[in-house]
């Protein structure tokens, strides 16, 4: 009797249980899309470049990217067949580029030049905002025609260097040069070439 009564019992619960509806499982919380990483801006100097031009390039890609000489009667060199500088007809004003045996090695702007570098600095920035920045990687050389605060602060991208003169074609870097006010007077960009303090020497 007391099987009987179960076995009903039994059944009861069962269809009770098919009849409910599954409680939907709870979802996963969603992942944070990540950011986009940053682009880096075309138009910032760098220790490679600027813009449309890359250090390396030769004279006809330099050209093609950005035309002749604005001013070819001017001298740019004392032999401009190993050195030569000059600023494109479609480059902006104030920038000059110095290229040796053919082959672009260096990007310079003066006073006039809104250009910034990829880290944010330009013509009329400060030394100590520089220095600040940069840290350990900026060294620091006197000037050689003017009195501290007039100095240069190179930036190598591989880091400080030992060597008083760096001659490897591959290095790559940024000089800041300081005029007597603290601030930037002109920015170099590129290779080697960036420690000329002369023009082509």
């Amino acid at each position: 009797m007391i099987r009987a009564l179960i076995l009903p019992s039994i059944a009861v619960l069962a269809l009770a249980a098919c009849g409910q509806s599954e409680e939907p499982a709870a979802s996963a919380p969603e992942t944070p899309a990540e950011a986009p990483a940053q682009t880096p801006d075309p138009n910032a100097l760098s220790a490679q470049g600027w813009g449309p031009l890359r250090i390396g390039m030769t004279r006809a890609e330099v050209v093609a990217a950005l035309g002749e000489d604005a001013n070819p009667d001017a001298v740019g060199g004392p032999d401009p067949e190993s050195c030569d500088q000059f600023r494109p007809e479609r480059a902006p004003e104030n920038l000059l580029l110095m290229l040796e045996q053919g082959v672009l090695t260096r990007i310079s702007v003066s006073n006039g030049s809104d250009l910034q570098t990829d880290r944010g600095f330009s013509v009329g920035d400060s030394a100590a905002a520089i220095k600040a920045a940069y840290g350990a990687d900026a060294q620091v050389s006197p000037h050689k025609y003017a009195e501290a605060p007039a100095e240069y602060i190179t930036v190598w991208t591989d880091g400080p260097s030992d060597e008083p003169y760096r001659e490897d074609a591959d290095a790559r870097g940024v000089v800041y040069e300081i005029g007597t006010d603290g601030n930037v007077s002109m920015i170099h960009v590129g290779g080697p070439s960036i420690q000329y303090v002369e023009g082509c020497a």
